[in-house]
């Protein structure tokens, strides 16, 4: 049996620390915590940074530093610094001396690079060991030289090889969500059926229970299931909230893709064994051959946005009509005056309040009082940027539905009313490699502390 602590769905969301010490004092096997995912886009990826706060992430980190000091075992963590570059395995890995310079804490430290040469991955495509995924983009030789960061997911495999060098502390790369919590219970010969379908339903920490945003949850993982129990008071797992968890970022609510094989979870069976906690059986593993997904993201130009506000009837009940003028017309003042070509540059309006999460995919109509204006502009340079987005103010603070009405005036939240956002970054790796043996796509490096 392997019990694995999971303190909550990935480091810097917070998590209770009453609970955590329950945790702690049930002799865990092994407490493990993911790092990021692609769910917050393409950026991070692509700078190769964090999206939390250094002083959250230090600060949960410690926390857990001094756990796994208590409990004398294994602390992994997977997706380092919300992408898995390897600059984010640095940057955690400095926070972690850091806290154990303070605290006098000795400890061994394997460090998994997922990132991947843009000459390695240029290679592999043309030996044919690169497949695209369900609507993956084209790609090709010159898409992959543009990538700032590529990285490919380690799977439980790549875990085990950190964990088997007597790691006191395993800070990984890129990694599926999984991988950090499968690694020991397979490693230790646990149900692998099991093993992956606990690994999925604990991956968000306690999303698969009563109090989603409660934190702590323990899997108990054996030769037949699991059984997974919520730490926190109160809170309740149940054969609802676990066996929905299959569809959660999932396409297939029954099979779940892994590097070097797939989780069938048809024949599953849930059974409440106590008020907060779920038994697990009946899961089956098929082996695969070997591949890997990547991820790579490119810069694509820079970035603009300017918001304005709508409050009269007349203009919030036309507010596409109208934004698809500005966009018409300013899109002609551009070519005309930076001599740009309409397919170097982008404007997109997005109408907060009927399609600014959808855009033109929206089919709802929206009956407000007012309406939000977000004028998206994109071009290659920073200062050509800058000019559209000027260009845009005026349209935004006084373009009339009609050539013969009075001049309106809408209403700028912000002064300056363009605020520039820099370098912009778009995915264009959605596909996996195979490879001949786990680790050749991965490099490990031990640090004593």
């Amino acid at each position: 049996m392997t019990r694995v602590l999971i303190p909550s769905g990935a480091l810097g969301l917070s998590f209770s620390q009453d609970a955590l010490m329950t945790g702690i004092a049930n002799d865990p096997d092994v407490i493990a915590i993911d790092g990021g995912s692609t769910d917050s886009g393409p950026y991070y990826l692509g700078a190769g940074v964090s999206k939390y706060s250094r002083a959250s992430i230090k600060a949960e980190w410690h926390q857990l530093m001094l756990a796994r000091e208590s409990a004398g075992c294994p602390l992994i963590i997977g997706t380092a610094g919300t992408c898995g570059s390897d600059a984010s395995v640095d940057w955690l890995f400095e926070i972690t001396r850091e806290i154990a310079a303070e605290e006098g804490l000795p400890a061994k430290v394997a460090l998994l690079y997922s990132g991947q040469s843009n000459n390695d991955i240029k290679q592999a495509l043309a030996d044919g060991r690169i497949q695209p995924l369900a609507a993956a983009p084209d790609i090709d030789a010159g898409i992959i030289d543009d990538c700032t960061n590529i990285v490919a997911l380690a799977g439980a495999e790549q875990i085990q090889a950190a964990l088997q060098t007597g790691a006191d502390i395993v800070i990984a790369g890129r990694a599926t969500d999984t991988a950090n919590i499968a690694a020991l219970p397979l490693l230790r010969g646990d149900h692998p059926g099991a093993v992956w379908h606990g690994a999925k339903v604990g991956e968000c920490g306690a999303i698969a229970t009563s109090q989603p945003s409660s934190g702590v949850v323990q899997i108990d993982f054996d030769s037949s299931g699991f059984t997974i129990s919520p730490l926190a008071d109160g809170v309740r797992a149940t054969p609802y909230s676990v066996s929905a968890h299959m569809l959660y970022e999932n396409a297939d609510p029954f099979v779940l893709h892994e590097p070097g094989g797939s989780l069938h979870v048809k024949n599953a069976t849930y059974r409440q064994i106590d008020e907060t906690s779920v038994r697990v059986e009946g899961a089956a593993w098929r082996p695969d051959p070997y591949t890997v997904k990547l991820e790579g993201s490119r810069p694509v130009g820079f970035q603009a946005v300017s918001i304005a506000l709508l409050r009269e009837t007349r203009y919030v009940e036309h507010a596409r009509g109208w934004a698809d003028d500005i966009k018409a017309e300013c899109t002609k003042q551009v070519v005309e005056t930076l001599g740009l070509s309409p397919d170097d540059f982008d404007i997109d309006l997005r109408l907060i309040g009927i399609d600014a999460v959808l855009g033109a995919l929206e089919t709802k109509e929206s009956q407000s009082d007012e309406i939000g204006v977000m004028a998206i502009a994109l071009a290659p340079t920073a200062e050509q940027v800058k000019e559209i987005a000027k260009l845009l103010n005026p349209y935004l603070l006084h373009h009339p539905l009609i050539e013969d009405e009075p001049m309106p005036t809408f209403a700028f939240p912000f002064s300056p009313a363009e605020s520039l956002r820099g370098q912009h970054y778009e995915f264009c790796l959605y596909h996996v490699m195979a490879l001949d043996d786990p680790m050749d796509a991965f490099r490990l490096e031990e640090r004593t502390l």
